[in-house]
């Protein structure tokens, strides 16, 4: 997911956004330590989306601020 599509959530899609990645991560890293998953590329692919979200977040968070 882009930043700019993430831009326009509400805080609370952003937060149910990352709860989704978080536990999609998860099931991922569970699946690779038991060798039933090979796709390593998207666990990568998630935690930066993970990444991008909590950014969004601050962001928003700052200019609520500033």
């Amino acid at each position: 997911m882009k930043a700019v599509e993430l831009r326009s959530l509400t805080p609370d899609e952003l937060e149910e956004k990352l709860d989704e990645a978080k536990e999609e991560l998860f099931n991922l890293r569970f699946q690779l330590a038991v060798s039933q998953s090979e796709d390593t590329a998207s666990l990568g692919r998630l935690r930066r989306d993970i990444a991008r979200i909590k950014t969004v977040m601050h962001e928003s968070q700052e200019a609520g601020r500033g």
